[in-house]
């Protein structure tokens, strides 16, 4: 048993006058179950061996090349957005590989399904990006586009235009069309037609808030400026790296992996720059702003388990098959193949490290005794309501924890139904009664924030005692 009976003396002159103290104590049972392997520690990267190996088999330093190369200087959302829209394209890509599969035993119509709602996933992502940019004084304007009304209705005969709609007395539209992006030619395949036009509609859809669109063959019914897709995005050198270093494997299955783990690291870039950005603007105080990037930041979390959970869509004996023909794990390498992206580990420990943000949000200095005054600060912002911007930011916070937390949840889910169980314990990856492992660890330690989380708990305790006697009881029967 443990008694809180502390928590009386730190519910005080922080909350409103008539708020009645909290004379009773607080009783709570733990269970006695030791996970002596749970604390708050960052998680650690599979050898240098074994990192190395991944990045070389998914060709990513040849990607980050692209992703870090600056085209447009004065363009500072395109470390953002380049890696984003690449993921896009790498994504129609794998429509192609998928539709393409000639196997009796693939499940098409549940791929097909699975990798739409992905590309969907990923232009919300994209079209929320580019409206924080224009709202941000800085950025906006500064975006590589193609004025459409420019051309006043002459439409270049190179397949790189099409006219959509003219009202009389008006400015001809036109909508562009990228010339190396593949979902053009998607959408003039009968077979992938019905997926690329619902590509085409979502982008649409979702760009209705943005100041241009992406100029993938979308209607663009609003005759919007349209953004230098093929000079931003760069399909031709993203398409140039199709190609895994084992594709002499005879085996479907392995480009069905490369795209998926190339789909994801552009992602963790992505999360990667934003999370850096968001750092930035913490620092300046530029709180609604950092907000909005927490917010992208749990986005990004959740797309990358559903990323990850396209393995699921994998035929079972090819890629078990696929696992021992590529030999990426050494005998003593114990770490959750995860773990071997380097980027990952890394805005793992990012977003983790975001707690050290709090007291300066907060407006505080940690007290050096332990008080409470972190917490302090919290419920007075809780209860006040005056600086709404800060709870943004730190519900924000929690949001990422809980995604953060989710996604090595199913990821060690997904460990289990793709490999086996006994796979997964052979690897280190089953919790004994004595210790965790690094998976388990990552969703089962404390909360990264124990400061809001206890002004929480003590804002609730508090209001919970303000409730009149015999409120509840007379509610009862009025029912």
């Amino acid at each position: 048993m443990v008694d809180l009976d502390w928590k009386a003396k730190m519910v005080s002159s922080d909350l409103p006058n008539k708020s009645p103290k909290i004379s009773t104590k607080l009783h709570i049972s733990i269970p006695a179950i030791p996970f002596r392997g749970v604390s708050n520690i960052s998680p650690i990267p599979a050898s240098n061996s074994s990192c190395s190996a991944y990045e070389h088999c998914f060709r990513l330093p040849e990607l980050r090349k692209i992703w870090d190369r600056k085209d447009f200087p004065d363009w500072k959302t395109e470390s953002i957005l380049k890696p984003a829209l690449q993921a896009l394209e790498i994504t129609f890509r794998f429509i192609s590989t998928v539709l393409s599969d000639a196997r009796p035993y693939s499940n098409r119509r549940e791929w097909t399904r699975r990798i739409e709602s992905l590309t969907a996933s990923q232009i919300e992502l994209i079209a929320i990006i580019i409206e924080d940019e224009a709202e941000d004084s800085t950025t906006r304007g500064t975006a590589p586009i193609v004025d459409l009304s420019s051309s006043n209705g002459v439409l270049i005969r190179d397949g790189s235009y099409a006219e959509v709609w003219k009202v009389p007395g008006e400015t001809t539209v036109v909508n562009k069309t990228s010339e190396s992006s593949l979902l053009p030619r998607l959408a003039t395949w009968q077979t992938s037609e019905d997926v690329a036009q619902k590509i085409l509609y979502s982008i649409e859809c979702e760009m209705r808030r943005c100041p241009y669109t992406l100029g993938l063959g979308e209607p663009n019914l609003s005759g919007k400026p349209s953004l230098a897709y093929d000079a931003v995005c760069r399909p031709n050198e993203i398409h140039a790296l199709k190609k895994s270093p084992y594709d002499h494997i005879n085996n479907h299955e392995n480009q069905s992996v490369y795209n998926t783990h190339q789909i994801l690291e552009a992602w963790i870039h992505v999360a990667k720059q934003i999370i850096q950005r968001l750092t930035e603007r913490i620092e300046s105080k530029e709180f609604p702003k950092a907000a909005n990037d927490c917010y992208l930041v749990e986005r990004i979390w959740k797309l990358l388990a559903e990323i990850e959970d396209l393995h699921l869509m994998m035929d079972p004996d090819d890629f078990l098959r696929l696992k021992n023909q590529l030999q990426m794990r050494s005998p003593d390498e114990t770490a959750p193949i995860c773990f071997r992206s380097r980027e990952l580990v890394e805005i793992t420990k990012s977003c983790k490290e975001l707690k050290h943000k709090v007291p300066a949000i907060l407006g505080v200095e940690v007290d050096p005794k332990g008080g409470p005054r972190i917490q302090e600060a919290a419920m007075r912002l809780y209860s006040e309501k005056k600086e709404f911007e800060k709870v943004f930011l730190l519900q924000a916070f929690q949001a990422i924890e809980g995604a953060l937390k989710r996604f090595f949840y199913a990821y060690k889910q997904l460990l289990v139904v793709v490999m086996g169980s006994l796979e997964a314990k052979g690897n280190g990856v089953a919790v004994t009664s004595e210790s965790c492992d690094s998976l388990t660890q990552l969703f089962l330690e404390p909360t990264y924030f124990p400061s809001l989380d206890a002004a929480k708990t003590f804002l609730g305790e508090s209001w919970s005692h303000q409730q009149p006697k015999g409120t509840e009881r007379r509610s009862r029967r009025g029912q």
